[in-house]
């Protein structure tokens, strides 16, 4: 009687101390995600982002999101989201000076991480000088990056978001070509995700650019989970029984970053998505 005790305390010892462990892991995992939120214009009618930026941080909620970049909010979007989240804090610069300028924004939580360092380029032969461009691009171009710390699990990692020129094919390839090199300079070793809006299919030489050597992955080939949703992102918003047109929206891993699981989600409400792309999200996991 006395030995089966024993017995039966250690194994439910055992087995508490597995749901620790668990649970610890757990806890490391990150969720990230990319948002192209559409960017605050008055022709959208009903689409205008006054009627869906409810919806675009109650998603941002309800996917319990750790770490997100946006493509396209100004200012104006920016403090909505601030005060419609205020768990999170954000860094980013505009692209161009003045009401309208779009930022590569990053949200985090603000009791997870620390914010380590910061900093923003613009896609040029001068990648430091504001409002720059080069090449055939339409618009000044930009990335964002945070240095950020883990509280939980003590692991820095990089974020970096981008948003790639809409009409310039030649200024989509350097711009990758400098996010490459910006990344090698600024992470060096230190674990990165890159999420995006890039305005390029997977054929096209800026995503080709990005994975060039495997020092960066997409996240949709490599996660342990089959990818749950459509694998195309930017179809406009209403919601149509045809496909949607294509994938652009990215998020890229370093190769000390674990993808677990990586989806398209596709909440709406009345036939209208919350923006004209989808968000990407990924489960990941910093490797020591």
């Amino acid at each position: 009687m006395s030995y089966s005790f024993k017995f039966t305390g250690f194994r439910l010892m055992l087995f508490c101390l597995v749901i620790l462990f668990a649970q610890e892991i757990s806890a490391q995992n990150m969720r990230v995600m990319s948002y192209n939120i559409r960017y605050k214009n008055s022709i959208d009618s009903i689409n205008g982002w006054d009627y869906r930026k409810g919806n675009v941080t109650g998603l941002v909620k309800y996917h319990k999101v750790d770490v997100f970049g946006t493509q396209e909010a100004n200012g104006e979007q920016l403090a909505d989201m601030e005060k419609s989240l205020p768990e999170y804090k954000w860094y980013g610069e505009p692209r161009t000076a003045g009401k309208n300028g779009e930022y590569t924004a990053i949200f985090y939580l603000k009791d997870r991480y620390d914010l380590l360092g910061s900093g923003t380029f613009w896609y040029s032969e001068t990648p430091y000088v504001k409002e720059s461009k080069s090449w055939d691009a339409f618009y000044p171009r930009t990335a964002s990056w945070c240095k950020l710390k883990d509280k939980k699990s003590g692991n820095v990692f990089f974020f970096f978001n981008t948003h790639f020129d809409h009409r310039g094919e030649v200024a989509r390839q350097k711009s990758a070509e400098v996010l490459r090199s910006q990344i090698d300079s600024i992470a060096k070793k230190i674990p990165a995700i890159v999420t995006g809006d890039f305005n390029a299919t997977d054929s096209s030489p800026a995503y080709k650019t990005m994975v060039a050597g495997g020092a960066l992955k997409d996240a949709l080939n490599i996660t342990e989970t089959p990818h749950y949703g459509p694998v195309n992102t930017a179809g406009g918003f209403a919601v149509s029984k045809e496909p949607i047109k294509s994938r652009i929206d990215y998020i890229f891993v370093s190769n000390k970053v674990k993808v677990l699981q990586h989806a398209t989600i596709t909440d709406q409400q009345e036939g209208r998505y919350y923006s004209d792309h989808l968000p990407v999200i990924s489960e990941v996991q910093i490797l020591k």
